[in-house]
C-alpha cells in the first residue's frame, strides 16, 4: 500500500490504541480518529459495544499508561 494512496485511511476510535494511529501517521499513512457524538444515553451503549468487541483492550491499560508517560517525558525534554 502506498503511504499516500487516497483509497486507504486507517481510522480508530479516539483513545483506543492511539499509539498505533500515531505510528501509522508518523510512517506517512492517512489516519483518522473518530469521536462518537450525541446524548450520553445514546453514545454510551455504542462505546460499551466497542470495548466488548475489542478483547485486546483488557490487557492494554498498563501499556497505554507507560506509552503516555514516555510521550509526556519526551515532550517535557523537548
Amino acid at each position: 500500500i502506498a503511504h499516500n494512496d487516497p483509497r486507504v485511511c486507517f481510522a480508530q476510535l479516539l483513545g483506543m490504541s492511539d499509539h498505533i494511529s500515531y505510528n501509522l501517521a508518523h510512517a506517512g499513512f492517512r489516519v483518522a480518529k473518530y469521536v462518537p457524538y450525541g446524548p450520553v444515553r445514546k453514545v454510551l451503549p455504542y462505546l460499551i459495544r466497542r470495548a466488548d468487541e475489542n478483547t485486546a483492550v483488557a490487557g492494554q491499560t498498563g501499556r497505554e499508561l507507560r506509552l503516555i508517560m514516555a510521550e509526556r517525558e519526551r515532550r517535557r525534554r523537548g
